[in-house]
């Protein structure tokens, strides 16, 4: 049994019919589809807590709406009032706010935020995201131990982005990458358990929702 788990958990489907970048703009809400998503994934989570006999302590997201309606059935239905942490907010993006964005790279305008896709030049460096993302988990790995014991298990509503560079520096691999290769679906569920014998978590990743990914609207980095 790991010393404890932290459950990274992306938001549900966001209702955006122009298919905006939105980044940290307010007022993006989920979706019909994403109020099912999130209504399932904490029915999800209430059965793997009745087959481990073991119920998340601790339940935070990132301050965003999208994130706060993702938390708010997961909270009924593991019985936790959701707490916020802008430590797991998505990223800043240059082009926040822009729909079609890979029409706007040819605009001489953006050029200079394009010179360096390894840091990446057009927002928050990949390794700022995992520094604050790691605080945040380690302090919440922390208050779960503290409130559950051994075994203790915490979630976090978050951001595809902040969650899959977080998931490659545990698992060492490099952090810039194509932004269509990630695995972290709507929904998703990246699992970080903490082990006694190991310097960095073990990762498991599972998608609950994995029948509702078809009808849903996905943006990389939304």
């Amino acid at each position: 049994m790991p010393l404890a788990t932290v459950h990274l958990v992306r938001h549900g489907e966001v209702h955006n019919p122009d298919r905006v970048l939105y980044g940290r703009i307010s007022g993006y809400g989920l979706s019909e589809l994403g109020r099912r998503m999130a209504s399932d994934l904490g029915d999800w989570f209430a059965g793997e807590s009745r087959a481990s006999g073991r119920t998340p302590v601790l339940l935070v997201s990132s301050s965003l709406q999208r994130a706060r309606e993702t938390a708010a059935p997961l909270g009924r239905a593991l019985s936790l009032e959701p707490g916020v942490d802008d430590r797991f907010i998505e990223a800043t993006n240059h082009f926040e706010g822009a729909s079609r964005v890979s029409r706007q790279l040819w605009k001489p305008r953006h050029w200079p935020f394009l010179l360096n896709p390894l840091r990446p030049s057009w927002g928050e460096p990949y390794r700022s995201q995992v520094a604050r993302m790691a605080e945040g988990i380690t302090e919440l790995r922390d208050r779960a131990l503290d409130l559950g014991g051994e075994g203790a298990e915490a979630v976090v509503v978050s951001h595809q982005l902040p969650i899959w560079v977080t998931r490659l520096s545990a698992e060492g691999r490099p952090l810039w990458h194509d932004p269509r290769q990630r695995e972290c679906t709507l929904t998703s569920v990246t699992s970080l358990h903490f082990e006694r014998d190991r310097a960095v978590p073990r990762v498991q990743y599972r998608e609950p929702n994995a029948a509702l990914l078809a009808q849903a609207s996905n943006l990389p980095g939304a």
